[in-house]
Formats: C-alpha cells, structure tokens, sequence
C-alpha cells in the first residue's frame, strides 16, 4: 500500500507542476514570471495576455488539482490490498490533493517557484469537499464584489475553508488538512498582503479588464 500511495503523490505532484500560465505565455512570446506580479497564476496572465487566456488558465489550474484527487487517488486506492477501507481512500485523496497544490506552487520545471495556488486549492476541494467549496467561493464572491481586490478575496476566502469544513461535517482529518491548505495560501499572498496594508495592491475593474483584453496581444 506504501508503494501506491507514493507513487499517488509523485503522479498529483507532477499533475500539479505543470506550469499552466508559463506555458501561455511562452506562446505569446511572454516570460509571464517577468511581467506585472511575476506569478504564473491566472490573475496575472489576465492582466497580461488577456481575459480568455486568463479564464483558461485558471480552468486548467483547477483542473489539475481535480484530475489528481478525483482520478488518480481513487484508481491507486483501488490496487492496494486495502481497497474497501474509507480511511485509506481519505488518505489518498488528501495526499493527491496537497502534493497537486504543492506541485502548482513549487513547481521543479520552474525551479521550484510557481503560483500560489488558488485554482488548483479550488480544484481538489472540488472533488474531496464540494460543499465547503461552495462556502468559500460565496466569500470569495462577495469580498471581491466589494472592493475588487483578488488577492484580499482569496486570502480570506482560505481563512475560511477549515471552518467551511467544519460546518459541513467533514472529518478532523480534512478539517486538519483544510486549516493547513489555508495557511500555505495565505503565506503564499504574504507580499499582496504588504501591498493591500500600503494601499499599493492592484485592483481588478471591468475597465482595466477590457483593457487588457485588447492589449494582451502586446503583452503590456
């Protein structure tokens, strides 16, 4: 059973790794990890290739987290002598779902730096805790409805995921692993959170967005 569950994190892993918004922007020309933030996250390929680049590659970061936990966790699961037992089909579920998220912002194709792991965070709770999900995208929603700051949105958004999955009846297990997904995402926004306390954090607008839009091309 080891031998599966190492091979399940090495497999989210590299599923997590794949360097989705470096890879766009190599295609437009564009070292993504030079321009604006310098993540490889889908906000900043929004902001610097455009509205449809940005929207596919946070649907791609997403979809490698979900791919991890609800294909590769559960067929490995099912080699193992052990199969039947819900506790070890939990383990490997939460360790595709942190080895995805880890791949994502530690990435060895980009020597270790990546993004910080928002969309691929959503695409495993997706498939391990959808109802906790839906609770912390309603927050994400609403804080970024008011003031229009995505790094203030997400990073309360992930304080609340490990409460989300205690109201929702999850086991101490998730809710453990929960509370440690959240604090990797908020320490992962640690320089969005000195700029939103100098007040220098960029916001998102439906003008600049449009903006970007027509000049993504350019790679402004």
């Amino acid at each position: 059973m080891l031998g599966y569950l190492i091979i399940n994190v090495l497999l989210a892993y590299l599923a997590g790794s794949i360097p989705t918004g470096f890879l766009f922007g190599k295609a437009r020309g564009i070292d993504i990890r030079q321009v604006g933030s310098g993540n490889i996250g889908a906000t900043n390929v929004f902001r610097h290739l455009g509205r449809t680049a940005g929207i596919v590659v946070l649907l791609l970061d997403g979809l490698k987290g979900f791919v991890a936990v609800a294909v590769f966790a559960p067929l490995l699961a099912g080699l193992g002598p052990s199969a039947a037992d819900s506790q070890i089909r939990e383990w490997f579920g939460l360790s595709a779902a942190l080895a995805a998220v880890l791949g994502h912002n530690y990435t060895c194709w980009l020597y270790f730096k990546g993004g910080k792991g928002i969309a691929t965070s959503a695409g495993v709770l997706l498939a391990l805790v959808p109802a906790s999900l839906g609770i912390i995208l309603a927050v994400w929603l609403i804080i970024f409805a008011a003031t229009r700051y995505v790094s203030l949105a997400s990073i309360c958004a992930s304080f609340t995921l490990p409460f989300a999955a205690w109201a929702t009846g999850e086991s101490k297990t998730m809710i453990a692993v929960t509370a440690g997904m959240a604090v990797l995402a908020i320490f992962k926004h640690r320089s969005n959170i000195q700029r939103l306390l100098a007040g220098t954090e960029n916001r998102i607008t439906i003008r600049s967005a449009a903006k970007q839009t027509g000049s993504g091309s350019a790679g402004k």
